[in-house]
């Protein structure tokens, strides 16, 4: 009998559990739901933690960015010669050290200032507009968010799309100078040795 109370109180605790946040959160598969979890990572000081909550394009925008620092520094590391060696592979040391794309995000967020703009304006939802696979969530202080619905239902914020997307295109050109430049150092160390 004492088993059965313990399980049946264990059971019904996790079950509060599970409502209270289904109450508190809509789905994410919302836009106010989306928006409800950025907000709550703001506030946390979290921006890791609503990667998720950017849309597909800045997610891979991310990841690129991460992958372009890491071969960069890979190839400044091999190639290179002292002193720009050293100089040069610590410029991009976080990106290129991050072990994903959320972590990239997380950098990127605090570096320029991302946390900081959200945070002047997280509040409560005044209003969402829905338009296929768009929405605006619109707060009570009238700043207004554009979301996209994701491949997996998920609604992700545009915001900081075009900045990533940028911020993307650099690092494969800052990586094509790169491998430009350590092959002619591999060239002249070749001549060298002739």
């Amino acid at each position: 009998m004492r088993r059965s109370s313990i399980a049946l109180g264990v059971v019904g605790l996790a079950l509060a559990v599970w409502l209270s946040f289904a109450v508190r959160y809509p789905s994410d598969k919302t836009p106010e739901g989306a928006y409800a979890r950025v907000a709550k990572s703001v506030n946390q000081g979290r921006p890791r933690d609503f990667f998720a909550y950017l849309e597909t394009d800045a997610q891979h925008a991310c990841y690129t960015i991460g992958e372009f620092r890491k071969r960069a520094r890979e190839r400044i590391l091999a190639a290179y010669p002292d002193p720009p060696k050293t100089e040069l592979a610590a410029q991009h040391r976080i990106e290129a050290d991050a072990p994903d794309g959320a972590d990239v995000w997380a950098w990127f967020a605090d570096a320029h200032g991302f946390v900081t703009l959200l945070r002047r304006d997280v509040s409560g939802v005044a209003k969402v507009e829905i338009s296929g696979e768009r929405a605006t969530v619109e707060t009570v202080r009238g700043t207004r968010y554009a979301f996209r619905r994701r491949e997996n239902g998920i609604w992700g914020m545009t915001r900081f799309t075009a900045a990533l997307r940028e911020e993307a295109e650099r690092a494969a050109r800052d990586f094509a100078l790169v491998d430009q430049a350590a092959k002619d150092y591999e060239r002249e160390r070749a001549a060298r040795r002739e």
